[in-house]
């Protein structure tokens, strides 16, 4: 099992950046600016392993491990991704991103909070409005990004249209495997320890799934892209729950027990938060960036020994 749960997580690793790696090479061609990559290509690429294991798990019938999953996943990127990459360089926050973004995924958690509170958890119809959601941003980013288009004058390294097709599609085939396998053995170990999947599905899964976020930005962040990094976090933030979570309940309907409604109004406290100290101080410092990485780790004891 243990060894299972490992092979699936190198293959939403792998699968994940291949992904990226060839979507960007399209995206860099025609010239779109390293934020909306960052938005929707880069966002969309790193949220496929949570994707993978959310939308699997719904279908099986695990539905702690669907929404724990994406609430942990966005606890992990919003503390520890945005809070290492502040550790490593502290960046401005791009105007755009604090202007149109970060609502939206402010906006986004207290949805997901409300429809939760009202439902005791998410059924076709939820899925339908957060996917309603989804499309709106995506009309709206796409929008931009084709009004900010230039052509591109730098010479970057891009993959041919073959390559790129071979890394798109080998890599979600890869995060799809990888996502079944991740599921169905951490199901297996969490019963076999006594641990609710609820917990499983909050720190292991939330953390394995999210590795790629804090790959990808914690690179574009040491090259001083922090446009690309902060543009990952909140761009996978908002892909998680209207996407990932609008999909997994249109295919099946989701319970949300007491803790799952806790956590998400964890997840809103904290998003808001941070909401409010980027837009008072136009930067994420690394001061904070350790204030952030300390809260995960307080909340991951509390999971712990609570």
């Amino acid at each position: 099992m243990y060894v299972l749960l490992i092979v699936g997580f190198v293959l939403l690793i792998k699968g994940a950046d291949f992904f990226v790696e060839g979507s960007s090479s399209v995206a860099k061609l025609l010239g779109v600016p390293s934020v909306i990559i960052g938005l929707t290509i880069v966002a969309m690429g790193t949220s496929a392993p949570e994707c993978a294991v959310s939308v699997t798990a719904g279908l099986a019938g695990s539905n702690e491990i669907a929404i724990s999953n994406v609430i942990g996943s966005n606890l992990f990127n919003l503390l520890v991704v945005a809070g290492v990459c502040a550790f490593i360089k502290a960046f401005p926050m791009d105007k755009d991103i604090l202007r149109r973004d970060f609502p939206v995924n402010v906006a986004a958690s207290a949805l997901l909070a409300m429809l939760l509170f009202v439902g005791n958890g998410l059924n076709f119809v939820d899925g339908l409005i957060l996917l309603a959601c989804m499309a709106g941003y995506l009309v709206w980013v796409v929008r931009n990004a084709l009004k900010d288009r230039t052509p591109s004058s730098e010479n970057v390294a891009t993959l041919s249209p073959v390559k790129s097709a071979v890394f798109v599609v080998g890599g979600l085939a890869a995060v799809v495997f990888g996502g079944n396998l991740v599921v169905d053995n951490a199901t297996l170990i969490a019963q076999s320890l006594g641990l609710s999947e609820t917990f499983i599905g909050l720190t292991i899964i939330a953390m394995g799934t999210s590795l790629p976020e804090l790959v990808t930005s914690v690179v574009a962040a040491r090259k001083g892209d922090s446009s690309l990094a902060l543009g990952n976090v909140v761009g996978s933030n908002i892909f998680n729950i209207l996407l990932i979570l609008g999909l997994s309940s249109t295919l099946h309907p989701i319970a949300a027990n007491p803790a799952a409604l806790a956590n998400t109004m964890l997840l809103l406290v904290a998003t808001v938060a941070l909401y409010a100290w980027c837009r008072y101080r136009k930067e994420v410092s690394r001061p904070i960036g350790m204030t952030c990485v300390a809260a995960y780790l307080a909340y991951t004891v509390f999971l712990i020994v609570g």
